[in-house]
Parts: C-alpha cells; sequence; structure tokens
C-alpha cells in the first residue's frame, strides 16, 4: 500500500518516473531512467520490466493525447497501423519465455548505432513534414517493420521509441510528427506488453501506479517542451538520447 512506502521510495519513483516521461514522451528511452530506479527498489529484473510497462502505458497515452490535440500526430495515417504494434508486442512478449533476449542484443546495437550516423549526417532531415507516397512494395516493406518493431518492444524493448520515430522520418515526417506518430504506436505496444505481465502476474501495482502518476506529469511537461521548440530540439535530443542507448547498451552487453 502507499502508506508502507518508504518516503525515500516515493521519492525516488516520483523524480525518475516524471523525468523518464519527460524524455519518452518526444523521443523514447525513458526506461533508461525508469528501469534503474524501480531496481533499485529491490524488484527482480522481470518484476520491475513488467512493473515499467505499466507506468509507461499511462506515460505513452498522456503523449499520444498532447501531440494529438497540438495537431502533431497524423492519426488518419497511422491508426491502421496500431494492430501491427500490439499484436507484435504481444507476440514478442510471449516470445520471450521461448527464446533468450540476448539473442536479439547485437542486432538492437547494430541498429541503433545507424539510426545515430545516419541521423547525425543527414543534418536537414526531418526539419519539414513532406510524407512520400509509397509504393506498394515499399508500403509492404514499411508495415513489416513497423511490427517488427512491435515484436521487438514485447520481446527486449530499449530503443523502441527511437526505432519508431526512425520509420517515420525515411517516408518523410519531419521530427515532431513522427515523435506524435511513433508515441501512439508506442502506446500499442506498451499496453500489449502491459496485458501480457498482468497474465503472468509480474505487475508491482502500487510502484507501476505512482511512477504511472509521475510519468503523466512528465509526460505533458515534456510533449509541451518539445511542440514549443519544434523539430531542430527534438533531433538534437533524438541524437543524444539514441546515442546514450547505444553506450549503455553496448556496457551492458560486454558485462
Amino acid at each position: 500500500m502507499l502508506f508502507d512506502i518508504d518516503l525515500s521510495l516515493l521519492i525516488i519513483l516520483i523524480i525518475f518516473g516524471f523525468l523518464a516521461a519527460f524524455i519518452d514522451s518526444v523521443v523514447g528511452g525513458g526506461g533508461l531512467i525508469a528501469l534503474p530506479a524501480l531496481l533499485f527498489t529491490g524488484m527482480n529484473p522481470a518484476a520491475a520490466v513488467a512493473t515499467n510497462k505499466l507506468a509507461s502505458t499511462i506515460g505513452s497515452l498522456t503523449s499520444t493525447y498532447m501531440f494529438y490535440r497540438s495537431g502533431k500526430l497524423d492519426l488518419k495515417s497511422v491508426y491502421k497501423l496500431f494492430p501491427l504494434t500490439f499484436i507484435g508486442s504481444m507476440l514478442g512478449a510471449w516470445c520471450i519465455h521461448l527464446m533468450d533476449p540476448e539473442m536479439l542484443k547485437p542486432l538492437m546495437l547494430i541498429m541503433l548505432a545507424a539510426v545515430a550516423i545516419y541521423t547525425i549526417f543527414k543534418k536537414d532531415w526531418g526539419s519539414i513534414s513532406s510524407p512520400k507516397t509509397l509504393s506498394p512494395r515499399h508500403y509492404i516493406m514499411f508495415l513489416a517493420a513497423i511490427f517488427a518493431i512491435g515484436f521487438y518492444d514485447g520481446f527486449l524493448g530499449p530503443g523502441t521509441g527511437s526505432f519508431l520515430m526512425f520509420a517515420f522520418l525515411l517516408i518523410g515526417f519531419d521530427f515532431l510528427k513522427a515523435a506524435g506518430n511513433a508515441k501512439f504506436l508506442n502506446f500499442g505496444s506498451n499496453i500489449a506488453g502491459l496485458l501480457m505481465f498482468i497474465f503472468l502476474g509480474q505487475v508491482n501495482y502500487t510502484y507501476g501506479l505512482i511512477m504511472g502518476v509521475a510519468q503523466l506529469a512528465g509526460a505533458i511537461c515534456g510533449s509541451r517542451f518539445a511542440i514549443k521548440k519544434g523539430s531542430s530540439f527534438v533531433r538534437v535530443l533524438f541524437i543524444a538520447v539514441t546515442c546514450l542507448l547505444l553506450v549503455k547498451n553496448i556496457y551492458d552487453y560486454i558485462q
């Protein structure tokens, strides 16, 4: 219960939940901040990941609404993609019991490096929103990529927001609209993973809801800040968080 939680732990959950959602609402990567805080409470890794899904679902839903209200979410273009990330994530969360998640880590590191390098050298990329009309072959490839990212979120997770943003940038959206579209689909993958973890009984609802309320506030502030600052700010933050994700996961992989 809430009144049984040590005050210092409560403060940690609130502060780190707010910061995680502030970053995650714009470019993803909030798990870098939220997961260590949950592990600090003494949870085992599986429970920490499951509990983070509850908090991040609240945060991603909030930031999705904020981007939609500001006109930075192209709902007509992305609502049909929602089932892809939802089903993909559910399948990924199920497969985690059949396969070792470590299998995907080398591929994830290569992808994060490619995303960071490509974005750094394409200096004017994502400054103007001009979505491309995709050929049937390219559209199928895009759908497959969205499904694969959803699967990855349920199976492993780190960098999902960056990968979704990158997919939308590749087809011509600017950084702000790519962020809004990515959050909508990330909400789909988050809630699918959460449902699977609830089924498996691994969610700590007390910690998850406390951090979730903090993430609600962080998502509102982060989304407003990004919308106010514009695509150039989101680009810089995107590169910084992607590089941080890359360095952190290389360190974890080596360890």
